[in-house]
């Protein structure tokens, strides 16, 4: 599972911009006013080969604060709670301030790992003025500047090297191990409900309320002869519909359980149709590579032409995961459970199918021979051979010449002849395209 490193700090002192630096986007507003980060935002970073959770916080007054303040402040120390460490980023040009001391006193407390990061120190390694932070008594002080990437990565080095080892997976799950199995969808699409007729008893707690399920709820089950471990996550809301901060401490989890299975039953509401949340959370899931079935549960509610309307809005709304099978099920009547077992088994097999490479670079040879990439200039791309790069999802390593120039669509062109020929379904597949070096290219002309 994912360590998450949550940024606390005071308000304007650079945490939206090192989470920036670190998940290396542009998801958090950054603006030279404070207060302008008011909600907990959360996001995937890769650093020093270890993928971890970011959670950017608004300005953090642990004291009494009140109004949109203390809503601000309830958040942060949320984070706080469901971080494996806590960042405490300061400001070097302003100096230490009687909010940064309330702040290290409320860190020290939590008895969670404290990292002292001292923002905007361009420059300023060396800087005496870096020893007014010891005052904080959280630990040795790490200069460095988010906004130029400064000191980052030996800030980040500190943090990972307090964090328990990862464990390292196979890309292959072992045949005496359980498979992962996460339903996730909106608040009241009827996870927990489907997770209850999967196990014949009221296993979770299922109540016609949005919101029930706080946490990612997980359950043993045995069926055919194999092993898996059922994952009931908690709804996840559009952003601006998430008040309470119990609800806001479940999303983490289920952001986790999403990223540390192995298949994802994304449950849609046939009654509701397909909504902007229903795709952020199928963007989640091709995020993360998960193998994907779609469940359109309460069917049996809707009459013939709902049934059209759904089918055509999951073409249009959900069109990046057209390789998903698609289940229709009543969990509340058990009914298309069959079907949707099926599904999931196909889902996984596709997920972690060794694909030869002598089949491979065939495949690649039959589709350039089919049609050729689109010549760049003075090149056309050379495909020579291709081998798989990994599992779950699987991998497609292409090597030749000149292949940057290869277009999406000619990518998209050789995921479709793959697919194909090795019947894969419900599980992304990913292109790499690695170009040789060209031993001409630094010589004098």
């Amino acid at each position: 599972m994912k360590p998450v490193v949550a940024l606390v700090g005071r308000a304007n002192v650079g945490k939206s911009t090192l989470f920036n630096r670190l998940t290396k986007s542009r998801d958090a507003i950054v603006a030279d006013f404070a207060g302008l980060t008011r909600d907990r935002h959360y996001g995937d970073a890769r650093v020093g080969g270890r993928d971890i959770i970011v959670v950017d916080t608004g300005g953090f007054e642990p004291e009494k604060p009140a109004g949109i303040v203390a809503e601000m402040a309830r958040q942060t120390r949320q984070a706080v709670a469901e971080a494996d460490a806590v960042v405490f980023v300061v400001d070097a040009r302003a100096g230490l301030s009687a909010q940064d001391h309330d702040i290290a006193r409320y860190l020290r407390e939590s008895g969670k790992r404290v990292f002292l990061a001292v923002n905007k120190a361009e420059g300023m390694a060396e800087s005496p003025r870096l020893a007014e932070f010891h005052e904080l008594g959280i630990g040795e002080p790490h200069p460095i500047s988010a906004a130029h990437g400064q000191g980052v990565r030996s800030l980040m080095d500190a943090v990972l090297a307090e964090l328990p080892p990862a464990v390292e997976e196979p890309d292959e799950v072992a045949q005496d191990k359980p498979i992962r199995l996460a339903v996730a969808g909106r608040p009241n699409v009827g996870k927990s409900t489907l997770i209850n007729a999967w196990l014949g008893e009221e296993r979770v707690v299922a109540f016609d309320q949005p919101g029930t399920t706080r946490d990612a709820i997980r359950v043993p089950l045995e069926r055919g002869g194999r092993r898996y471990e059922l994952i009931d996550t908690a709804g996840l809301r559009r952003r601006g519909r998430v008040f309470e901060a119990v609800e806001k401490f479940s999303v983490v989890k289920t952001l986790q359980a999403i990223a540390d299975a192995h298949v994802v039953v994304l449950l849609l509401d046939a009654t509701q149709g397909v909504g902007d949340q229903d795709a952020h959370i199928a963007g989640y899931v091709l995020e993360a590579g998960r193998a994907v079935v779609i469940a359109v549960n309460k069917w049996d509610a809707v009459d013939r032409y709902q049934r059209e309307l759904v089918e055509r809005s999951i073409e249009q709304r959900l069109a990046f995961l057209k390789f998903a099978p698609r289940v229709h099920i009543s969990a509340l009547k058990r009914q298309g459970l069959g079907p949707l077992w099926s599904a999931i088994a196909k889902a996984h097999a596709s997920a972690t199918a060794k694909l030869p490479t002598p089949v491979l670079t065939r495949l690649v040879h039959e589709a350039v021979e089919h049609q050729a990439p689109r010549r760049a200039g003075a090149f056309r791309p050379k495909l020579r051979y291709a081998h798989q790069g990994g599992m779950n999802p699987p991998i497609v390593v292409v090597h030749g010449n000149a292949l940057e120039h290869v277009t999406d669509a000619y990518k998209r062109y050789l995921e479709g002849r793959i697919r194909d020929h090795f019947g894969l379904v419900g599980t992304p597949l990913r292109i790499e395209l690695r170009s040789s070096r060209n031993p001409f290219a630094e010589r004098d002309t």
